[in-house]
């Protein structure tokens, strides 16, 4: 599930990279999401080598992510909550910067903080996406949340399309060789 707010208001966003990058995998593989009724996601299958995997974005805001999750769940039918990854901005990364794990903190990203209360675990793997940090606290939110211009446009619009270059090997491979490779740790 690729994290985003919804609205024309913050597409393009630092934010919203998770969805984004969701958004691109979906298109590269001639799919579509579609609104499952009663769902508060956009959701597509995609056939893989190793089965059908759903890709989603929450139509919900960030901070309320959370409540995409249990439709999503009851419908794809996944128990193991190893195998959700959420594709999410990280403040703590630098742009460019791509890393997959499993579990961890929360980093105060409330987007994840939603979904590890409605999944009462943190033991989600994340597809951490560096947008790097804001020049000071209080412009955080201001930071995460607009639209960036000019060459920093362009170097936001490259990351989203490493991300969904990382999201695609987790299509087709398992996720330690495909954490090895995104995250570039050497055998």
């Amino acid at each position: 599930m690729g994290l985003a707010n919804p609205g024309e208001e913050y597409a393009g966003s630092r934010h919203n990279v998770g969805g984004d990058a969701v958004r691109l995998v979906v298109e590269r593989r001639g799919a579509k999401l579609k609104l499952e009724s009663r769902q508060r996601c956009l959701s597509a299958t995609i056939p893989t080598p190793r089965g059908p995997i759903t890709l989603a974005v929450p139509t919900t805001y960030m901070n309320e992510s959370g409540s995409a999750l249990p439709p999503l769940l009851r419908r794809t039918s996944l128990e193991d909550l190893t195998h959700l990854v959420i594709a999410h901005d990280e403040l703590d990364l630098e742009p460019g910067r791509l890393q997959l794990k499993q579990g961890g903190g929360l980093a105060g990203h409330n987007g994840l903080r939603s979904i590890a209360q409605t999944l009462g675990t943190h033991d989600f793997a994340r597809l951490r996406i560096g947008i790097g940090k804001p020049p000071s606290k209080e412009k955080g939110a201001d930071y995460v949340l607009k639209r960036p211009t000019g060459a920093r446009k362009a170097a936001l619009a490259l990351d989203v399309a490493a991300a969904a270059d990382a999201l695609e090997m987790l299509l087709d491979y398992d996720f330690e060789d495909a954490q090895r490779r995104v995250n570039g740790v050497r055998d």
